[in-house]
């Protein structure tokens, strides 16, 4: 997006904020950064409200930059494919109206099409992606520039033309520095990529090195992103240990799917050394992340995933592994434009694969599932296990029992969905079946996503069984309304527990707490309770203020309370209160514990907000942090739960106080006189909050805040109060909203907002 963008972005937000749009104006601001910090859950509904209430408003501008950053949020780091190219043909569609396209963002629109395309098929898309590309008129000076070369380049390199990419490259950098600019660190990235496709893996180090201090368009994901590429091109070198040290770990990577593929290739060259382990964990990892592809429609990386996972397995003497990812990359190859060298890559696969010896089994076929049994838990390998398992799996049903989970387990819960319903489904002993292979299988088909055939198993299970299959495939996707239907018939015919379980979390899901509870309350003293089912037992009951199924809650946990009867109101200690804010982030808000489900919220919160000082709110009683070890952390730890819902509004109003930070005692008298009237008050500035004094021009220390107070506080009883209590101060205190809602003294509390800068 070209610079002013980001001028027209203030611009809009100071207009909404006079227009007393003023949750919309904060929204916009942090949209981009939700889109590449990963705050994708708070992106996915923010966003879309933005361009809806941006429609409604006719401003056609911000509905195209909040659809733009939030198809970026899907694209970008989480490397959506065919899931979002229809989306990003309409932005494209949208960006062209004669309405929109003179914004100076609209050519981000073709380089996300591009984008999408990539994350789709690379190789397949990379003759629409260059004449897109190619058409669009954006000149050096621009900060788009950058990012249209950068996905050309991408493109060169996905049509097989990576010297071609290498010269554009050197000529689009050479562009900016005659403009004046620098290249982005991703346009030099790409640069080095091309360099290493046309086999001049040194020059692509070469050129990584000069790009270390390159600004990013994306600075969150700099740094794993050039670590990730480094350690790619060092392995290509033959530099394991300098290629190890660059590789950013597991459980950073893990969470950047634009990352794996590229991740996975530098750990293929890396496996061969004595730095890198390739353990079984890593083929569950990557298996995970195929799936993941497959999901989201990333036809090329679940290739090139698939064909990487099975050389590092057939590399652990995988062998049923090592067959079944060929299977996967021969079956996904169908969805390839361009298959390349995928054929020959399959056929590889399977060649190492038939060559591989299995390691013996640890004894004879007859005892291994008493050996399976007796395995250490924590060093066994479960690839192994597979492997041994095979040839009993299928007839013998405790050893099917533990293959086709541990299948499960590693991430191929279709494969053991197919055992188990060779065995028991088409032999037609489904009927008969012990409930616990019934509860496996069902778990698998849902894993496997294979919901018809669950379905298809289902008719013929006895009627408990049925039900409580047909409610947890439901359950699992997230079908509430039919999950409650098949809940409560496996009730009626006797499941047990879990259909209560899954009964009430479907009903909660509706919105109808009051029968959750309830249904919970019913089997509370039934053999298989947990304490976790009694404590959503006790949050939904508060949420329908049924007091009397709490207090059976916490009599069953052991929790002593003051009251016996009606609301329960106590002073047990102060939590953090998890609650949203309108720019989509949230809020840890201090408050007093008054149940076991309920806090009031203690701190005043700004205008604009849905809640505030006062609130009395449901809270899920499950912590979000641990309780820290050491004593010491433990005196100052304030737990945080998230909050449910409201409970009961206290109906406080909150005003807005600024000015220069009093003397210690005037700051304590005034904080004594709002607790005497029981008015929360908060101070958000912090201590680098200064104020321009109006003579000297001096900068004094300031402080600023909001003050809630109980309805029946009229707005002149707070200004009489504000002004008795500060009328000594040597600077005074500002509060002009106030001043302007009671028309008291505006012109003063203007005058001081202007003096000292406020």
């Amino acid at each position: 997006m070209d610079v002013d963008i980001w001028a027209w972005v203030g611009d809009t937000q100071r207009q909404l904020h006079e227009a007393g749009n003023t949750g919309l104006a904060m929204a916009i601001g942090d949209v981009p950064a939700q889109a590449l910090e990963g705050r994708y859950s708070q992106l996915d509904v923010l966003a879309p409200a933005i361009a809806q209430q941006a429609q409604n408003l006719e401003l056609p501008w911000l509905e195209f930059y909040a659809r733009y950053w939030h198809l970026i949020g899907r694209i970008g780091d989480r490397a959506q494919g065919a899931v979002a190219i229809a989306d990003a043909e309409t932005l494209v569609e949208f960006a062209g109206r004669d309405d929109v396209r003179d914004c100076p963002g609209a050519p981000g629109a073709v380089v996300a099409l591009a984008l999408t395309q990539a994350n789709t098929d690379g190789p397949g898309y990379a003759a629409e992606r260059l004449a897109a590309l190619g058409a669009l008129t954006v000149e050096p000076d621009s900060l788009a520039f950058s990012a249209v070369a950068e996905q050309y380049v991408a493109a060169l390199v996905d049509a097989g033309r990576a010297d071609e990419a290498v010269t554009y490259a050197e000529s689009a950098v050479a562009k900016l520095g005659s403009a004046g600019r620098e290249s982005s660190w991703e346009l030099a990235a790409a640069s080095a990529r091309a360099l290493l496709a046309a086999g001049r893996a040194q020059d692509s180090l070469t050129a990584l090195d000069a790009a270390t201090d390159f600004k990013p368009d994306d600075p969150v994901a700099k740094a794993h992103r050039e670590g990730v590429l480094r350690s790619l091109v060092l392995a290509t070198l033959g530099k394991p240990q300098e290629s190890v040290d660059a590789l950013p770990d597991l459980d950073v990577v893990g969470d950047h799917p634009r990352d794996w593929a590229e991740w996975a290739r530098a750990i293929r060259e890396l496996a061969g050394s004595a730095r890198i382990t390739n353990t079984w964990q890593l083929g569950r990892v990557l298996k995970q992340w195929i799936d993941y592809f497959a999901m989201m429609g990333g036809y090329h990386a679940r290739v090139e995933l698939a064909l990487v996972a099975g050389d590092l397995a057939a590399s652990r003497q995988s062998v049923w592994q090592a067959r079944q990812l060929a299977d996967i990359a021969e079956s996904a190859m169908g969805e390839l434009k361009v298959p390349g060298d995928t054929v020959e890559r399959v056929a590889a696969l399977r060649a190492a694969a038939d060559e591989i010896v299995e390691p013996e089994a640890p004894g004879p076929e007859a005892e291994l599932v008493e050996y399976f049994d007796a395995a250490d838990g924590f060093n066994a390998d479960p690839e192994r296990w597979v492997g041994w398992l095979t040839p009993l799996s299928g007839s013998d049903l405790p050893a099917t029992r533990r293959h086709t989970t541990t299948l499960g387990f590693l991430g191929y819960p279709a494969k053991g969905a197919d055992i188990y319903w060779t065995m028991l489904v088409e032999s037609d002993d489904i009927e008969t079946a012990d409930p616990q292979d019934v509860s496996y299988l069902t778990g698998l088909l849902i894993e496997a996503r294979q919901d018809e055939r669950l379905e298809q198993m289902a008719q013929r299970l006895p009627a408990a069984q049925r039900h409580l299959a047909l409610g947890r495939l439901y359950r699992a996707r997230e079908r509430w309304e039919q999950a409650a239907a098949e809940g409560e018939a496996a009730v009626a015919a006797g499941a047990g527990v879990e259909a209560s379980r899954l009964w009430s979390t479907a009903v909660q899901q509706s919105g109808d707490n009051a029968k959750g509870a309830a249904i919970l309350r019913d089997i509370l003293d039934s053999e298989g309770i947990e304490a976790e089912d009694v404590w959503r037992m006790i949050t939904m009951a508060t949420a329908a203020e049924d007091w009397e199924t709490v207090r059976a809650g916490t009599t069953k946990l052991g929790m002593p309370l003051q009251s016996t009867e009606g609301p329960i109101e106590e002073e047990m200690g102060l939590v953090r209160i998890i609650l949203p804010a309108p720019d989509g982030s949230q809020r840890a808000v201090i408050s007093l514990r008054t149940g076991p489900a309920t806090a009031r919220l203690a701190i005043p919160q700004p205008p604009g907000m849905d809640y505030n000082a006062g609130d009395l709110v449901v809270f899920d009683p499950q912590l979000l942090e641990p309780v820290p070890e050491s004593q010491e952390e433990q005196e100052g730890f304030i737990p945080p739960f998230a909050a449910v819902g409201m409970l009961r509004p206290g109906g406080y109003t909150s005003w807005f106080f600024d000015g220069a930070a009093p003397s210690e005692a005037d700051w304590t008298e005034f904080n004594e006189v709002m607790a005497e009237r029981g008015w929360p008050m908060w101070v958000y500035s912090d201590d680098n909050y200064t104020v321009t004094h109006p003579t000297s021009g001096e900068r004094l220390p300031g402080v600023f805040g909001w003050i809630a107070v109980p309805p029946e506080v009229t707005p002149v009883e707070v200004d009489a109060v504000l002004d008795d209590a500060t009328e000594r101060w040597v600077h005074p205190l500002a509060w002009l909203d106030l001043a302007k809602t009671v028309d008291v003294e505006v012109e003063r509390h203007e005058r001081i907002t202007k003096e000292y800068g406020l």
